[in-house]
């Protein structure tokens, strides 16, 4: 008699994807460092390398590139989480480049656009040869066409149209001193699949990503957070709202959206029927051209 075939279930396929991902940049990098945030997907993603390398932490640090306009809650579990997995954190500040002059910041803009040259500097001053980034393809076109090794030269920016060729799981690494690797475990997965996976796996996250009370601001029709950071324009006046946050970032550009949801299980039914991509929903700096996004990669950008 013949013994049933062993299948993995859809998480479990790119969760076990993901560990291929992570060991194979282990295995073939000098100074790999993980993109850490605090929000869901670098949540997920940082998971995922304890998993991959467990009982020992993951053989890497983990880097933010703090814009300064943070929410206090992301932090606070930034802080905490490196704490616990006992991972080394790299800050790399855009107020340092907006001091030294690298970076000219607009009042009227959010400081997600400046946090090229604070990546960059972090890559080169620390000498990263692969990067981890918790892109998802289906966020937004310009990353859905990108790989999941992917090239930067020499100054960090991406040509979209001299992409390496990859294969099945057959990575690319190549690259020589000076540029790196931009590594993505999580391209082949969708907000809805993040969700389950932090359902089924019960992955701690910031209670921002569930509905709470906060003051909030209507803004060329997205909710913003009404922070210290944000400065508000002529004839708004903020109100109190119960929203939850389906992505975090810079606190002057990153919407919310209303919601109830109290939990993993209600969010995914949420996010089960929206029709709005999280980006597209929650980011006022992707508004900016219709190839905002795509753009800013060229120069370096996650």
């Amino acid at each position: 008699m013949a013994s049933p075939a062993y299948e993995l279930t859809h998480l479990e396929a790119l969760e076990a994807e993901a560990v291929h991902i992570f060991r194979e940049v282990a295995a073939t990098f000098e100074r790999p460092v993980l993109l850490f945030s605090g929000g869901k997907d670098s949540m997920v993603m940082l998971h995922v390398a304890a998993k991959a390398f467990w009982p020992s932490p993951p053989p890497f640090p983990v880097m933010h590139i703090d814009t300064g306009h943070n929410f206090d809650e992301v932090i606070e579990f930034r802080d905490r989480t490196v704490a616990r997995y006992g991972l080394r954190l790299v800050v790399s500040r855009v107020q340092d480049d907006i001091d030294a002059g690298r970076v000219v910041e607009d009042p009227k803009a959010g400081r997600n656009r400046l946090q090229t040259a604070a990546l960059l500097r972090g890559i080169r001053e620390h000498s990263f040869d692969a990067v981890f980034g918790g892109a998802r393809r289906d966020e937004e076109k310009a990353r859905a066409k990108e790989r999941v090794f992917s090239f930067r030269d020499e100054f960090g920016q991406w040509d979209p149209r001299n992409q390496r060729p990859e294969l099945w799981d057959l990575y690319n690494g190549r690259h020589r001193k000076g540029e790196h690797i931009r590594v993505f475990p999580l391209s082949n997965w969708t907000e809805l699949d993040i969700w389950q996976y932090i359902e089924a796996d019960n992955v701690d996250l910031p209670s921002i990503y569930y509905s709470h009370r906060r003051p909030v601001v209507q803004r060329d029709g997205m909710l913003l957070a009404h922070t210290r950071f944000l400065t508000l324009h002529e004839g708004e006046s903020p109100y109190e709202a119960t929203v939850r946050f389906r992505t975090v970032g810079d606190a002057t550009c990153t919407g919310c959206v209303e919601s109830t949801a109290t939990s993993p299980g209600e969010v995914v039914a949420e996010v089960a029927v929206s029709r709005l991509t999280e980006r597209g929903a929650t980011r006022a700096d992707d508004r900016i051209s219709e190839a905002g996004m795509e753009d800013r990669k060229k120069e370096g950008y996650f």
